[in-house]
């Protein structure tokens, strides 16, 4: 690689992984984290070991950010029959063979938010974790997952309300929606998330696995609906909506400060199409 990894694993016991993303500032996601986070969940799934992998963070205010935007013209349109990193990366931890937590602090939008859906179990700060799906203020389409796998946790109309309002979210509506599995207070969050993955890993990984996959059957969505979302996507990076947003949108940014516009997304987003 020719950037240090935005992705660390760690291995606090031996059916244990600990995998922490760190892109400061606002831990945008690049196609390296793609890259590594297939690599490193195709190690985990081959590890007979392996129960339980836990993500998290190392940057303050984030978990995992949205698709950094301005890498987009590093990402090729994938060939005929090849599956997209970051299609690929969401499938196989849905699918994986070992139990995957989310521990989140901060803010996990777009493609961060995508990833911490196809995580099996998601338990986040109360005071600290924000989610959201910048997509459609910003004039693009959800691509990772995000439409496909939220409706069918917090139903269609505040699916609808979460990705066309692009708003943020903090943890306790999140948890009252039912986007996340608990929220608890940020001083509990780690030996909560310790205790539970000690718990599951003390459980027969066979039968983990094949509990993990009755439930898919009933709850994922067909591949073919998670491929298309993402070839809008592409489409959606060249579109007008886009692209007659991306003036506004960087003027903002460059009277803001990046860290201002991350910090509260949302709220910039809606300021910047209302003034349009």
């Amino acid at each position: 690689m020719t950037q240090p990894s935005t992705i660390s694993v760690e291995s606090p016991t031996p059916r244990i992984r600990k995998i922490t993303f760190s892109n400061p500032p606002v831990n945008l996601m690049v196609p390296e984290t793609f890259a590594r986070l297939r690599e490193v969940i195709t190690e985990m799934s081959e590890d007979p070991e392996v129960h339980v992998a836990i993500f998290t963070s190392s940057t303050p205010g984030y978990f995992i950010n949205h698709f950094d935007i301005a890498a987009a013209g590093d990402v090729a349109p994938p060939a005929e029959g090849e599956v997209p990193p970051a299609v690929d990366v969401m499938m196989r931890l849905t699918k994986a063979p070992f139990i995957s937590i989310a521990a989140i602090r901060g803010r996990t939008r777009g493609g961060g938010n995508e990833l911490a859906l196809a995580c099996d179990l998601r338990y986040a700060s109360r005071e600290q974790a924000l989610f959201g799906q910048p997509e459609v203020a910003s004039g693009l389409l959800p691509g990772g997952g995000g439409s496909e796998r939220l409706p069918r946790l917090i139903g269609r109309d505040r699916a609808l309300e979460a990705i066309l309002g692009s708003d943020d979210y903090d943890a306790d509506l999140a948890e009252r929606y039912g986007w996340i599995t608990r929220a608890l207070p940020d001083a509990e969050l780690d030996s909560f998330v310790e205790g539970m993955a000690a718990r599951l890993a003390s459980f027969d990984k066979a039968v983990l696995g094949a509990a993990k996959a009755q439930i898919n059957r009933a709850t994922l969505p067909p591949d073919v609906d998670v491929h298309a979302a993402y070839g809008e996507f592409l489409n959606s990076l060249t579109g007008p909506g886009f692209q007659s947003r991306l003036p506004g949108v960087g003027k903002l940014i460059a009277e803001l400060g990046i860290e201002e516009w991350q910090r509260n997304l949302g709220k910039h987003l809606g300021l910047a199409n209302q003034q349009a």
